[in-house]
């Protein structure tokens, strides 16, 4: 009797799991119907406006991907010789060096072979300049110009009365621009007001109160 129980609960859990297992195929049978019902009920203009939509955001990729690769290009062509600009520089500061340790020299001074040998320096100078210049290169020019950071770089503090504070006095190295981008900023010294004796008696006061 227990056993014949038990096999018509087993009977009933079957029956039971295949009922199930037909319910949940239709239930996809109804879905999957229903979905190419709602596919069925899209127009024809609809479907076209879906279309157009697509090709608009296509091209519109397309163009900004198009702008991007203008723009690159433009900058390889306009600063791909940067590097080697900033390097070239070395050239003029080597000649103003030079320039400046004869000038110096005592056993040359008032020498005409220094009188020659200057002249070729400045000569060469100038030639260096316009290569540059004719690839877009261009010395920055500074003195008696306001402090700007973005093309100056103050390196020390003149007192001058004449001027006003902050007034570019000194080139300690030239600075230079590639098209409308700095390659290098322009090393300066920049005046500020005379501090009189008196004026530095106070400073040392306060300075030795605190």
């Amino acid at each position: 009797m227990v056993e014949e129980e038990n096999l018509n609960q087993e009977n009933l859990a079957k029956n039971n799991s295949e009922e199930s297992v037909e319910a949940e195929k239709q239930n996809i049978e109804i879905k999957t119907k229903q979905n190419f019902d709602d596919k069925e009920k899209i127009s024809p203009d609809d479907k076209i406006k879906e279309l157009e939509e697509k090709l608009t955001r296509t091209f519109a990729e397309m163009e900004n991907q198009r702008r991007r690769f203008e723009k690159e290009k433009d900058d390889a062509f306009d600063y791909g010789g940067f590097s080697f600009a900033k390097e070239a520089l070395n050239l003029i500061d080597n000649l103003e060096r030079s320039k400046l340790n004869l000038e110096s020299d005592e056993t040359l001074k008032n020498t005409e072979a220094l009188k020659k040998t200057l002249e070729h320096l400045d000569i060469i100078n100038k030639d260096l300049i316009s290569i540059f210049t004719k690839n877009h290169i261009k010395p920055i020019d500074c003195l008696d110009k306001k402090l700007d950071p973005n093309l100056h770089q103050a390196m020390m503090e003149i007192e001058d009365d004449q001027k006003e504070p902050g007034t570019i006095v000194h080139e300690v190295q030239k600075g230079f621009m590639i098209k409308d981008r700095l390659l290098r900023p322009s090393l300066v010294g920049v005046s500020k007001k005379l501090i009189t004796k008196n004026q530095k008696d106070e400073e040392n006061k306060e300075n030795s109160d605190k």
